[in-house]
């Protein structure tokens, strides 16, 4: 798309982030549906010749078949469009654009074989199934580069201490490193999850239940037949109970797994424009940006704000369509239609969240002397490890005398020794010990916990 057509586009997926949307156009596009449909319409074709054996073709036949799909491209779905234009109807469109192309190729005398005992929910829910699989296969791709950003941060900074803040205050220290593996297991196991979903498929005509199939040709047993043509042609799940259409739980186990992703993704947004606000990492800067039209100095976290918004709006979407897909009246409506030709939308924002995190996390780096400093100034973090030693050798009272020394108050190193040199019931090593204990030593078992998690990959 160039420039001048671009700049006019209502949609900011189509405009302002074609670069990140750039192949979805293949998937979720009018186009793309269409080119799903002859697809199907095709391979349903070639299961009832081939496997079932209802008509005779020659290997070339076969392969003149192929080349309709093969050969299909922008100008082939354009005449589908027209066609529609005199049937009112997208998939009947598709069905005599095949019927067309195989009168030309000289097999007239399979074209009624075609869309043979399918309603077009048969063909529509199958190509959702197949668009849905390969929408989910480019998102995973960008999943992967984004954990791989958040995996190496995490390593690289597996042993900086940094002040941790809950509702947040000071807290106990945490690693830099440590963090990013929290963000980097959460986003692992919800990408499995979305992975390992099934994606389901049916074509069992207009109620179901196989009718027409099992009135003309009651001798094949079609259930098992429809669950070939799915498994082996199509590479889907078979969904056997249904309407005239699919029931779209596989859709919504889906939508609710890409929630999930999306909330972890904002998540991360949320806490990396924290800790930049902070100074906890500086943003590489880049000849000729502009952080503000009046502050000159600022450089801002729009990446992650960007993504954060983005994300957000993907949500909404999945929210509603992960209910909504699953509602039918009776056997079928059509409210369901105009929906799912939304399904790009959402990818689209998805894509361009995740896209502009992975940008955000490419453009920072810990400010380690600024990370280190809040550590050092806040020496009442070490009042858990003294508290706890208290406990241990029997000192009276020990939170309510903490309590007392450090809520809502900050306090100085000195402060925090004198305290300690007051405590009876500790020995003069373990006293010396957390004397000498500073904030940076504090971090217990993050960075090996950072090892396992690499570890156990």
């Amino acid at each position: 798309m160039n420039q001048e057509t671009a700049i006019k586009t209502i949609s900011a997926l189509d405009g302002r982030y074609a670069r990140h949307t750039a192949g979805l156009e293949e998937i979720f596009s009018e186009y793309g549906l269409i080119k799903y449909r002859v697809y199907v319409e095709l391979q349903w074709l070639k299961f009832l010749l081939l496997d079932l054996k209802l008509a005779t073709v020659e290997e070339e036949e076969v392969r003149q078949i192929d080349a309709i799909y093969e050969q299909f491209d922008v100008q082939s779905a354009v005449r589908i469009k027209n066609i529609e234009k005199e049937t009112n109807h997208d998939v009947k469109a598709a069905e005599y654009y095949i019927k067309d192309q195989l009168i030309d190729a000289g097999l007239a005398r399979i074209k009624e074989w075609v869309h043979f005992a399918c309603t077009s929910d048969d063909i529509n829910n199958i190509s959702y199934a197949l668009m849905m699989a390969a929408g989910r296969r480019q998102l995973q791709e960008n999943h992967r580069a984004v954990l791989s950003k958040i995996e190496s941060l995490g390593r690289q900074y597996r042993g900086v201490p940094m002040m941790s803040r809950t509702h947040g205050q000071p807290a106990t220290p945490t690693t830099v490193g440590k963090e990013f593996i929290n963000f980097a297991w959460r986003l692992r196991q919800e990408m499995r999850t979305l992975e390992d979903l099934p994606v389901h498929a049916k074509i069992n005509g207009a109620s179901g239940n196989y009718n027409a199939h099992h009135f003309v040709f009651p001798e094949i047993d079609w259930i098992s037949a429809s669950i070939r043509f799915i498994e082996h042609y199509l590479g889907l799940t078979p969904v056997l109970y249904t309407t005239q259409i699919n029931p779209n739980n596989y859709l919504s186990a889906i939508l609710h797994a890409m929630i999930r992703i999306a909330a972890v993704i904002i998540d991360l947004d949320r806490d990396m424009w924290g800790y930049i606000s902070l100074g906890y990492f500086k943003q590489r800067l880049k000849d000729g940006e502009v952080g503000s039209s009046t502050m000159p100095h600022k450089v801002n976290p729009i990446d992650f704000e960007n993504s954060e918004g983005n994300a957000g709006l993907a949500i909404s979407m999945m929210e509603h369509m992960a209910v909504k897909l699953m509602i039918s009246r009776f056997q079928r409506d059509l409210s369901d239609s105009t929906v799912l030709r939304n399904l790009g939308v959402l990818f689209g924002y998805m894509m361009v969240a995740v896209r502009s995190t992975a940008k955000g996390l490419d453009r920072i780096e810990a400010n380690e002397s600024a990370i280190a400093a809040d550590l050092e100034a806040n020496p009442e973090l070490l009042a858990e490890p003294v508290q706890s030693a208290m406990r241990v050798y029997g000192e009276s009272e020990p939170y309510e005398k903490l309590k007392s020394l450090t809520r809502g108050k900050r306090i100085t190193r000195e402060d925090l020794i004198a305290f300690i040199d007051k405590l009876e019931s500790l020995s003069e090593p373990i006293r010396q010990d957390l004397k000498n204990l500073g904030a940076t030593e504090y971090t217990g078992l993050a960075e090996a916990l950072v090892e396992r998690y690499f570890n156990d990959l």
